[in-house]
Parts: structure tokens; C-alpha cells; sequence
């Protein structure tokens, strides 16, 4: 299903930009073909020409003493609007773009400019947006599977070293105040601490089957199949703002070191969010009751 979304969200987004690009096409907004005259002076002993706007000048440095027949006119500022939009669509080079001279007005000192022409500005923006977000997700996916069989390896170690059960039989006095509906030594307990053990350690991905599986045994605990209990209400207001003493893994493999920054904020922020679902959770179950 979610599939078919994005297919239909990545179509509406290529008819609407070739909706804007035929327009720009039909009112020529990029003045594509149109000559554009400008005063100059030109300086032989600097190699250097002035273009004269109507506010304005651009000074641009040419390499030998004869006017070519191609103007690399510099990016900044003093560009009219008009000109930077059309150099913006232009290259990649943020540093130049180019214009040819059509004619020279030797007389009048005027530059006869024609621009390379512009089209498909959005069509084109979609189409390098996809291929950079798709090297991006490989780059990605592979940088995630090395800290995410790290991360998984390092809590089977816990797992089996019976470090995550002291977890869980710690934190099982808690685990009885939120849940007080699920009978002391259900296993859905069990499924329940090690799911939120995974996702304080950050490894979302890893609590997602622990999750699935608490979910499960909390249905079976649920009298009435059409409606969720208190319970499973309670366990995923807990998802959703899982406290977490590490980052997820997603964020470290983007950010690498730089992570260790975000540690305290991330906290901090988890913990306001859990406590916030905690106190909305319980007060929609007590209602429930009355």
C-alpha cells in the first residue's frame, strides 16, 4: 500500500512540475532567444570590461586584450534579478555563467548578449532530486548495516548473557504501574521491557519485532477485539516517545561522531515527551474506568 503512495505522490509531483514548466514555456520566462543590449567600457590595459546596468556595473576580467566571443560574467550581487534567475537555472558552476555576444556596437559602446537558453526548470529539479536522494538511501543503507549489526550483536551479547532479563526484572515494578491490567508474570511483560530495552539503546529497527510480538500478547489479554485496551494504548504511547539514553542508529550513521553533541538534548527531549504520554495515557484510562 505504501508503495502505491509514493508511486502516486512521485506522479503528481512530475504533472504539477511540467504543468509550471509548460507555462514557463508558453510566457517565456526565462527570455529564452531575446537579446539583451548593454553599455560598456572596455579597459585594453587592465584586460577588463564594465557593464553598464541602469544602477548598476559588473566588472568582468577577460584574459587577453580583445573582447571574446563568450562572457563569463561572475555571480554576486550586483546582478540584476532578472539575470541571476536565469544564471541560477543555468549550471551547477555557483561561480559564473555565460553569455554570447551577438553583436558589438563598436560606435554606441553596446554588447549585444544572448543567454544559453533555460527549460524544463522543474521537470529538471524533480529528476536530480530523485537520483540524489537514491545514491543517498544506498549510501545510507550501507553505512547503516555495519552499526546496526554492531548494535544488534552487542544485545544478542546482552541478551544471552542475561544482563537484558536483569534489565527487565529491574525496571518490573515500573513495568507493573503502567501496566497494571496484565497479570504479573505474563510473558507480554517480557516482550514489553525488552522492547523498550531496545529502543533506549536506540535500535528502533530491532524493537519493531519485539514490539509486534508485545502487541500480540497484549490482544490476547483484550476482551474486546474492536477496540484497543488501556494496555496497548499505554505500550504505544511508550513507542511513539521512547525514552533514549543513545541516539538512534539511524542519526549515527548520518552524523557519525558528531552525535555525541545531541545525547543530552535527545534525553532531555525523550523524557519530556515519555512523561507527557505516560500522564495523558493514564488519565484516558482512568476516564475509561469511570
Amino acid at each position: 500500500m505504501l508503495n502505491y503512495i509514493w508511486a502516486g505522490l512521485i506522479i503528481i509531483s512530475i504533472l504539477f512540475a511540467l504543468g509550471h514548466d509548460i507555462q514557463d514555456e508558453l510566457n517565456n520566462t526565462y527570455d529564452n532567444g531575446n537579446i539583451h543590449a548593454v553599455s560598456y567600457s572596455f579597459d585594453q590595459h587592465s584586460t577588463s570590461l564594465e557593464l553598464k546596468l541602469p544602477d548598476k556595473s559588473i566588472i568582468i576580467p577577460l584574459q587577453s586584450s580583445q573582447l571574446p566571443e563568450i562572457l563569463k560574467i561572475p555571480i554576486n550581487k550586483a546582478l540584476p534579478d532578472e539575470w541571476q534567475t536565469i544564471a541560477s537555472h543555468q549550471h551547477k558552476d555557483k561561480q559564473s555563467f555565460k553569455a554570447r555576444i551577438v553583436k558589438h556596437d563598436i560606435d554606441k559602446h553596446t554588447l549585444h548578449l544572448l543567454f544559453p537558453e533555460v527549460h524544463w526548470v522543474k521537470l529538471r529539479a524533480i529528476i536530480d532530486a530523485a537520483f540524489d536522494m537514491s545514491k543517498f538511501a544506498v549510501q545510507l543503507a550501507i553505512g547503516l548495516a555495519g552499526i546496526m549489526a554492531l548494535w544488534l550483536g552487542l544485545m544478542k551479547i546482552a541478551e544471552q548473557s542475561g544482563l537484558i532479563h536483569l534489565f527487565v526484572k529491574a525496571i518490573h515494578p515500573l513495568l507493573h504501574w503502567l501496566f497494571p491490567e496484565v497479570p504479573k508474570n505474563h510473558p507480554a511483560l517480557g516482550s514489553i521491557g525488552l522492547n523498550l530495552s531496545a529502543n533506549i539503546m536506540g535500535l528502533g529497527n530491532a524493537a519493531t519485532p519485539l514490539g509486534i510480538k508485545a502487541m500480540q500478547q497484549l490482544q490476547s489479554l483484550n476482551q474486546d477485539s474492536e477496540k484497543a485496551s488501556n494496555a496497548m494504548c499505554m505500550f504505544l504511547a511508550l513507542n511513539t516517545s521512547s525514552v533514549q539514553l543513545l541516539p538512534p542508529v539511524t542519526l549515527i550513521a548520518l552524523m557519525g561522531s558528531q552525535v555525541s553533541e545531541l545525547i543530552i538534548p535527545i534525553i532531555l527531549a525523550t523524557s519530556c515527551s515519555t512523561i507527557v504520554a505516560i500522564i495523558f495515557a493514564k488519565h484516558y484510562a482512568s476516564r475509561n474506568k469511570g
